[in-house]
């Protein structure tokens, strides 16, 4: 026995002596995620950029992201005309607005997860061909970031690596250093991603960063780098814009056309539909892992904002006039009437070409409204028609008025909303915007080439560039003497409505106060000089403590 016991203790000692007390006390965390466990393979890693492009599809398709990029604009506003949704700027645009600390917020947690990523990538066991592509899609989207924080709120902090620990002392770099640095990280993706055949749906490539590095040359001033990268988008073999009726709905709706046809679900991805036009898709996918659910929430609520709530109309005496909620370009679904456009986005833009523009065709915008309630004796009349006007749209004129059929999917809602199929009626839960959404498609980049030729003084070559898209839908060419920014910008949102983020398009271009205050006609009163950028927020000023961070002109802390 005694024989055991010393046998044990030399053992014991030999075993202390041999380890090596700094491995013996380093933590390596196997049950938990970390940085240490989550970035090994590049599965990992892939899952991390996955985790990007949820962050992104979370606020840029979303009532506190994306679509508040739309509200109180040139092109739209509050359609019940109160103080709610950017109804109020004075509330909006001042340093505690939570909504505005959204925009600066969000954009900063996709930076975190981005520079997580690259600070490791260098280190990793990857392939020098797998470290260069996800070094190249986690600098897009810093650069992404970038984008809507230096167009939001001018100069920013710039963070190049991950943060490990309390840092307080941030100091706001130049708008030029920020778009200066979006450049650079731009060029890497355009270079280093692969090409738009190789991606699968949803994924950006070479060409998506060609076209935002295209943008931040505009910016930057270099007229001639954003025209040869926005021409090489164009340019391409494998884009093109689609000019011939394609897809879903076809069959269904034979009045339809090719402008209709580009945002039907199931419509817009290059690889499933084969849509050469789409750039950059954000996938909506419903009731499946990652994707969104059509039971118990709409989670990109553009048809709720948007349409309005035609459901709810009575008739004359007062007796319901509709049937309910149904998925038809009667009723649209089930809008709550929370977003209407301008009269200028609505009627003024079209000019002469109101009739021909197909853009502005009667499948594409909505005007007329017809009482579907067969109880009702007013079945099949106009609603809105002075003779048989609906009794409560003469007391709450948000219930109704001419909408753009792009937001929602008439008669092509998920099977999971209809509480009837037969007679189109949906559920409570209905709301969303189900197909899948562009974050960038070709004519965008038409558009953007024509602002470098303008801005390099050839009007010529923005005018054709403008007309290539005109004249997709049907509209009259526009002459090269005619062609200005105003124009361009007036295209974009012929184009672009309801897709473009358009106060940051506004904001880019420096012409969010001037455009809003002449064409928004309910709330352009309320636009002051100094709403051409957001504040900066004060909780990050006062939680900033080692060093003075300035509040943009105009703003209070």
């Amino acid at each position: 026995m005694k024989r055991i016991f010393t046998i044990i203790g030399w053992c014991t000692i030999f075993l202390c002596c041999a380890c090596n007390e700094k491995d013996f006390l380093k933590e390596t965390p196997l049950d938990f995620f970390s940085p240490e466990t989550t970035y090994k393979s590049y599965s990992d890693y892939q899952s991390a950029i996955s985790g990007m492009y949820s962050q992104v599809r979370g606020y840029e398709m979303s009532s506190k992201g994306g679509i508040r990029t739309l509200l109180a604009t040139d092109i739209a506003y509050n359609a019940r005309k109160d103080g709610d949704r950017w109804g109020n700027l004075s509330t909006v645009y001042i340093s505690s607005s939570e909504q505005v600390e959204a925009f600066w917020e969000n954009p900063y947690k996709t930076i975190k997860n981005a520079n997580a990523i690259l600070t490791r990538i260098g280190k990793s066991e990857l392939s020098s061909a797998q470290k260069a592509v996800v070094e190249a899609e986690a600098r897009f989207f810093r650069a992404y970031c970038y984008r809507n924080l230096v167009y939001y709120f001018g100069g920013v902090p710039i963070v190049k690596e991950e943060i490990t620990s309390p840092k307080r002392d941030f100091v706001r770099a130049s708008r030029e250093e920020v778009l200066a640095f979006m450049r650079d990280d731009l060029k890497f993706a355009a270079e280093n991603l692969p090409g738009i055949a190789e991606v699968e749906d949803g994924k950006v490539s070479d060409l998506v960063a060609k076209h935002y590095l295209a943008e931040t040359l505009i910016s930057l001033g270099d007229y001639k780098g954003a025209i040869q990268y926005a021409g090489d988008v164009i340019s391409d073999s494998n884009t093109a814009l689609m000019t011939k009726r394609f897809g879903t709905r076809v069959s269904a709706v034979p009045n339809g056309d090719v402008f209709f046809d580009l945002f039907q679900r199931g419509n817009q991805n290059r690889k499933s539909a084969k849509n050469t036009e789409a750039l950059w898709v954000i996938q909506m996918e419903e009731d499946v892992r990652g994707g969104y659910t059509v039971t118990t929430d709409y989670d990109y609520p553009l048809e709720r904002f948007h349409v309005p709530s035609v459901h709810t109309l009575t008739d004359p005496d007062g007796e319901p006039g509709m049937l309910g909620p149904r998925s038809d370009f009667n009723v649209g679904g089930r809008g709550v009437s929370y977003m209407r456009t301008t009269e200028w986005m609505l009627n003024t833009c079209w000019g002469s070409d109101f009739d021909k523009d197909l853009r502005n065709s009667a499948v594409n915008v909505i005007r007329e409204v017809i009482y579907d309630n067969p109880a009702s004796r007013w079945y099949g009349q106009s609603a809105i028609a002075p003779e048989s006007m609906s009794k409560n749209y003469k007391t709450n004129d948000y219930r109704w008025y001419p909408w753009f059929s792009k937001v929602t999917c008439p008669g092509d809602h998920p099977e999971g909303l209809y509480a009837d199929k037969e007679t189109g009626l949906l559920t409570a839960s209905a709301g969303g915007t189900y197909a899948d959404q562009y974050l960038l498609r070709l004519a965008e980049t038409y558009l953007l080439r024509a602002e470098a030729y303008l801005l390099d003084n050839q009007k010529d070559k923005a005018a054709a560039d403008i007309n290539v898209v005109r004249r997709r839908a049907k509209a009259s060419d526009v002459d090269p003497a005619d062609v200005t920014l105003d124009y361009i910008l007036d295209e974009r949102a012929r184009e672009l409505c309801f897709e473009e983020r358009r106060r940051i398009t506004l904001y880019r271009t420096g012409t969010y106060v001037e455009r809003t205050r002449r064409l928004n006609e309910w709330q352009g009163w309320q636009v002051e000089d100094h709403m051409n950028l957001f504040p900066i927020p004060y909780s990050f000023i006062e939680a900033n403590t080692g060093a003075a961070i300035e509040q943009n002109p105009g703003y209070s802390n």
